[in-house]
C-alpha cells in the first residue's frame, strides 16, 4: 500500500503532506513542497519524481493544480503506471491515477485536502483517510499523521508498513521534513520523531533559521546554545 494525503491549512499557512507505503524511503519518492509552489505526492507502480518536482515548477507560475497535473501527466508514455496529486497555493487539488495502477487505487478530495493510494486492500482505505484528517481536532500537522493511522487501521498492506514521511511547508517558519526510511512500526515512529522535532531543544533552535518571510533571521549560534 502506498497511500498519501496533502492538505493546505488556513489557520496557520501551512502545507502539508504525509505519506506511508510498504516499501523503503517514501518520504523521498513521493512527496515534494514548495511554500511558493504548493505540494505534490508522485507514486505508483513506477514513480516518477519528476513529476512531482514538474508539477510544482507549473505551479510555482500561478498555474492552477487541475492544469499543472495535465501539463506533466500528458506527454509521459509510462503515465498509465504512475499516480500524482498537486495541491496548488490556494488550495486547489488535482489528481492523475494511472489506468494500470495495482488496485485498488484511486483518491478522494474535500476542501483544501487531497488523499491518493495505490495497492490499498479496498477503497475504504481513502476513505479512512480523509475522514481521519477531518474528524481529527488536534493541530495541522497531527491531523496527517490521524490520517495516516486511519488508513492502516482500515486495510493495511500484506507486506506491512515499512516506511513513512511528513512535510510541512510555510512561509514564516523553516520547512519541516521528518522521514522514517525503514522500520516495522514507522506511524509510531513518524508520531514520536514529529515530537521530538517540534518540542525542546531543536524546536527552539528551528525557530531561529531564516524563513521565506523574514531571509535574514538568524541569532548567534552562541546564544542559541546558552539558553
Amino acid at each position: 500500500m502506498t497511500i498519501s494525503i496533502l492538505a493546505y491549512d488556513e489557520k496557520s499557512g501551512s502545507y502539508g503532506g504525509a505519506a506511508t507505503t510498504g516499501s523503503l524511503c517514501v518520504g523521498g519518492w513521493v512527496l515534494r513542497g514548495d511554500a511558493d509552489a504548493g505540494l505534490s505526492a508522485s507514486q505508483g507502480s513506477l514513480p516518477s519524481t519528476m513529476w512531482g518536482t514538474g508539477v510544482l515548477e507549473l505551479m510555482r507560475q500561478g498555474i492552477p493544480a487541475e492544469e499543472a497535473v495535465a501539463q506533466v501527466v500528458a506527454p509521459d508514455t509510462g503515465k498509465a503506471q504512475r499516480q500524482l496529486s498537486a495541491l496548488d497555493l490556494q488550495g486547489g487539488t488535482a489528481n492523475h491515477t494511472g489506468s494500470e495502477s495495482i488496485p485498488a487505487a484511486g483518491f478522494r478530495q474535500a476542501k483544501h485536502v487531497i488523499v491518493s493510494g495505490n495497492l490499498l486492500s479496498s477503497e475504504t482505505v481513502l476513505d479512512a483517510c480523509l475522514d481521519g484528517f477531518l474528524a481529527s481536532t488536534a493541530p495541522f500537522e497531527q491531523r496527517l499523521l490521524d490520517a495516516l493511522d486511519g488508513a492502516a487501521a482500515t486495510g493495511g498492506d500484506s507486506r506491512g508498513l515499512l516506511s513513512a514521511a511528513l512535510l510541512v511547508v510555510r512561509r514564516r517558519a523553516a520547512p519541516l521534513t521528518l522521514r522514517v526510511d525503514r522500520s516495522e512500526t514507522p506511524l509510531r515512529d513518524l508520531r514520536a520523531l514529529h515530537g521530538h522535532a517540534t518540542k525542546g531543544a531543536y524546536a527552539d533552535w528551528a525557530a531561529t533559521v531564516p524563513t521565506l518571510d523574514d531571509p535574514y533571521l538568524g541569532e548567534p549560534f552562541s546564544k542559541i546554545v546558552s539558553q
